[in-house]
């Protein structure tokens, strides 16, 4: 099976095209001397005397040890947006700055380029407390394998080639016991950059590096069954569990696929998840089904959704399973979209904007805590730059003569079978029958029997998935139904109703031969739904579809509720604006009462996304 990516899927969807819009304008406006501020200092090539108040602080600051992690995330973010777009001033300063890391290893002695101190590896090996350095090794490592892999640049290779010697001879020099005791300390994905290497390379010393960092002490415990996950720190084994996902694709070593399996297991079957998908709080696991005590300020950190986002797309390629999709979408509605480039707009004081929240605080009255452009630097910016970079992957996937549509968003899927040419227009009919979108009225204003059809919300959503091809084709069409519908799901072919269906989680298929024109119609109700807590049933958030809400209160509230379904306190509420129907609700009997909008939509408001109910008699 192979995902459809780079330019093979063109996005038509608004928001996900300004979010891409907004992530290259960053990319392009941090310097290259201040990305590569770090490596110059520490290849001797510029001194660190006086104060640049444009510099990059926070993580990026020289005092901090783990200094320049962010210029490998900047790479991989530029080399990704280059796979979709093809755009030349991305791929120019990109090259520029491939161009000065090489300068900067021949100045190290032809091995070492990074933007710390070879000790600090040393220091590993001691027992000396260190903060992770192998984590920042990794990304520069993951920026230069991918600018090799998707923008074709033979000196990022060479460089990450020579700077892999260099980690050869350093591991040697301990016994399996001490480098077990290194592995301790994060080491981000490094043995995923092994395998990278491996496939690209076929060199030997990548075999005998994915062997020395087998964690053994993890992985087997895994393997074992055991829960070697709860209060463990959880974006240090993610990237780890991507490495053995990447072995298993490169080597075809059943034990690494096992050990994806067996962490997949412990941390998203046995452990549940919160109602936005995501999961943690101050970086831990939680314990498995007991997530009220862990309602907090620190939910949901930004890397580990964007991680777990990965392993579930590598876990979807190795089972069609949707449920891996369905992960996908509910996390990357209710996380990635709701702690990076936030847009509001406000008729009055006009657009705000939020760039980066590192968690997703889930105790009540709770606030986003947005990081500026050049003043943080986390680890999550890093992350924030690689999940906005190309928001056209993980939608569609071809297995033969069968195409995945997994993903709902307004695209052209492009791709062959038999030789064929196949084009699939995908488009969401909004059912709104206008255009006007503000108070600047230019639109056409037509007369459209639709707006009086749907005078309120319609309660489905309707994807329009059009067939352009020369002749005819025959292929499967596999569409996934959402887990969140509350009545059956529906598919038309041509006008015509072909079935239904209330299986959720499942794929509807459509094996037939398809022309120019053909027009499949999948219709989605969506509705309310009270997701309870694991370990208490009277405590729990509201999604609307795959949209989790969240109250606006500056206080802790308590829902009193005069039914036994707590879906029934919620109505819509100011549904419609212009030509756009809204995501808003409100509670029908609390005072005061309580304004309801998705979590995305949340900015610097104070909000409560999960409520204790006290049904009365």
């Amino acid at each position: 099976m192979r995902a459809l990516d780079g330019t093979s899927v063109k996005l038509h969807e608004g928001e996900l095209l300004r979010r891409e819009r907004e992530n290259r304008a960053y990319l392009m406006k941090l310097e290259n001397q201040y990305l590569l501020r770090n490596f110059l200092l520490e290849a001797g090539r510029i001194s660190g005397r006086g104060v640049d108040l444009k510099a990059m602080g926070g993580w990026e600051d020289p005092s901090c040890q783990l200094r320049g992690h962010f210029l490998g995330h900047w790479l991989s973010a530029a080399a990704l947006t280059y796979q979709e777009t093809g755009d030349v001033e991305l791929y120019a300063k990109a090259t520029t700055i491939v161009r000065e890391l090489g300068i900067c290893q021949e100045e190290n002695g032809g091995k070492w380029v990074a933007s710390i101190p070879e000790k600090y590896l040393y220091w590993i090996g001691q027992g000396k407390p260190i903060w992770a350095p192998q984590y920042t090794m990794h990304k520069l490592f993951m920026g230069l394998v991918d600018v090799y892999k998707y923008m074709k640049n033979e000196q990022a290779l060479m460089i990450a080639d020579k700077l892999a010697d260099w980690f050869y001879e350093w591991s040697g020099r301990y016994s399996r016991e001490e480098f077990d005791d290194i592995l301790d300390v994060e080491t981000g994905g490094m043995l995923e950059i092994w395998a990278e290497l491996l496939e690209i390379t076929k060199a030997e010393k990548y075999r005998i590096l994915l062997d020395r960092y087998y964690r053994g002490r993890l992985f087997d415990a895994l393997l074992e069954g055991k829960d070697a996950l709860t209060n463990m720190h959880a974006n240090t084994t993610i990237p780890e569990i991507l490495g053995c996902a990447r072995a298993y694709e490169v080597t075809g070593e059943k034990k690494w696929l096992e050990i994806v399996q067996a962490y997949w297991k412990c941390a998203v079957t046995d452990r549940g998840c919160f109602a936005t998908g995501g999961q943690t709080q101050g970086e831990i696991w939680t314990p498995r089904q007991k997530l009220k005590a862990r309602l907090g300020d620190k939910n949901q950190e930004h890397c580990t959704v964007y991680n777990m986002i990965r392993l579930a797309e590598f876990l979807f390629r190795q089972t069609t399973d949707p449920q891996y999709m369905q992960y996908i979408e509910y996390n990357a509605q209710n996380g990635l979209f709701a702690q990076t480039y936030w847009q509001g707009v406000s008729f009055y004081e006009g657009e705000k904007k939020g760039l980066l929240t590192y968690f997703l605080p889930m105790k009540a009255a709770s606030r986003k805590e947005w990081a500026g452009e050049n003043d943080s630097f986390f680890c999550c910016h890093g992350t924030m730059v690689q999940a906005n970079a190309a928001l056209n992957r993980f939608m569609y996937y071809q297995d033969g003569r069968t195409l995945y549509v997994t993903q709902y968003a307004d695209t052209d899927a492009s791709f062959e079978i038999d030789g064929h040419k196949v084009m699939l227009v995908q488009r969401r009919d909004h059912m709104n029958g206008s255009l006007q979108d503000s108070s600047v009225n230019t639109a056409k204003q037509t007369i459209s029997d639709t707006t009086s059809a749907f005078e309120n919300m319609p309660d489905f959503r309707k994807y329009v998935l059009t067939i352009q091809t020369e002749g005819e084709v025959a292929f499967t069409l596999k569409l996934r139904v959402p887990d969140y519908i509350r009545e059956k799901a529906s598919v038309y072919v041509n006008g015509d109703k072909l079935c239904e269906t209330d299986k959720t989680g499942e794929f509807v298929e459509l094996e037939r031969t398809f022309k120019a024109g053909d027009r499949v119609e999948l219709r989605v109700p969506l509705g309310l739904k009270f997701v309870p807590l694991p370990d208490d049933s009277d405590m729990g958030a509201f999604r609307y579809g795959p949209y989790v809400l969240a109250g606006i209160t500056d206080k802790e509230r308590v829902l009193s509720l005069y039914t036994d379904k707590p879906e029934e306190e919620l109505s819509a509420d100011t549904e419609r604006e212009w030509g756009n129907f809204r995501i808003f609700f409100k509670t029908e009997n609390q005072d005061p009462g309580i304004s309801f909008k998705k979590i995305s939509d949340i900015g610097y408001e104070p909000y409560q996304m999960y409520f204790k109910i006290r049904r009365k008699n």
